[in-house]
């Protein structure tokens, strides 16, 4: 599929806790970057827990949420007309919070936002990274289980879903609810499923689903090792399963 700069193509990685989401989203960027390197390609955290940034092997650096609280803690409560003011400041301290790594940059959105209503205030950083994501080829979203979190923080669409899951009822129910979810917001054009720590005996067969499936992944001690170690995916041998079943979904997908 070509890709146009002015409306890059938006993966979004969901699916419930403890399914590897953030460990194959890595590896999707991993191998994109290596495949297509005169690409561009912006890797975002939308997770607060910020597994994204080691398992891509960047550093600690300034998030969405530190841009936004500055500007918050800047103002007083009836002060929201200020705030909009002192948002010129904030495009070029997002722009200046990427980190990059050869045809890779790194973006964290941070935790999610605090108590209080500052609706104009977080529209308009979305918009701001819209924006900057039009200057990639390729925008990979690491996001948490629902999809509004990532409609409402990052981007109001994305192209591609992808929904990540272990083959359990429990996990399949997470896509099945996110789905339903993402088709009534219309903020998405294509789904894929990535199944992933099956066991040698499964069938998908086993499974029923609307969505098309990209990839089923069988368990990985390389990528378990990896993790404890505290490595970045590019520390990898890529001839892992879970390497080699992200590079079928790759394919799947016409990336």
């Amino acid at each position: 599929m070509p890709v146009d700069r002015k409306n890059p193509r938006v993966f979004a990685f969901v699916g419930k806790g403890g399914v590897g989401k953030t460990s194959l989203s890595a590896l999707f960027i991993r191998e994109l970057g290596r495949k297509q390197p005169e690409k561009r390609i912006l890797a975002i955290d939308a997770d607060p827990a910020v597994g994204l940034r080691t398992a891509l092997g960047f550093e600690s650096r300034k998030t969405i949420d530190d841009i936004r609280k500055s500007i918050i803690e800047a103002i007083g409560d009836d002060e929201i007309d200020r705030a909009m003011e002192m948002l010129s400041e904030a495009r070029y301290q997002i722009t200046d919070s990427l980190e990059e790594k050869g045809n890779i940059s790194f973006l964290a959105v941070g935790r999610p936002e605090a108590a209080g209503c500052y609706c104009r205030v977080n529209r308009y950083l979305r918009e701001i990274i819209s924006l900057l994501s039009s200057s990639f080829d390729y925008v990979v979203i690491d996001g948490e289980a629902g999809i509004e979190q990532v409609n409402r923080r990052v981007m109001e669409k994305v192209t591609d879903i992808v929904f990540v899951s272990d083959a359990s009822k429990k996990g399949l129910d997470v896509v099945k609810g996110i789905d339903e979810v993402a088709r009534r917001m219309s903020i998405y054009s294509n789904g894929y499923v990535i199944l992933n720590r099956v066991l040698p005996s499964f069938s998908p067969s086993l499974i029923s689903l609307d969505i098309p499936l990209a990839a089923v992944i069988g368990s990985d001690d390389v990528i378990v090792m990896n993790d404890m170690m505290g490595r970045s995916v590019f520390e990898m041998d890529s001839s892992s399963p879970i390497s080699e079943g992200i590079e079928r979904a790759i394919a799947f997908m016409e990336v």
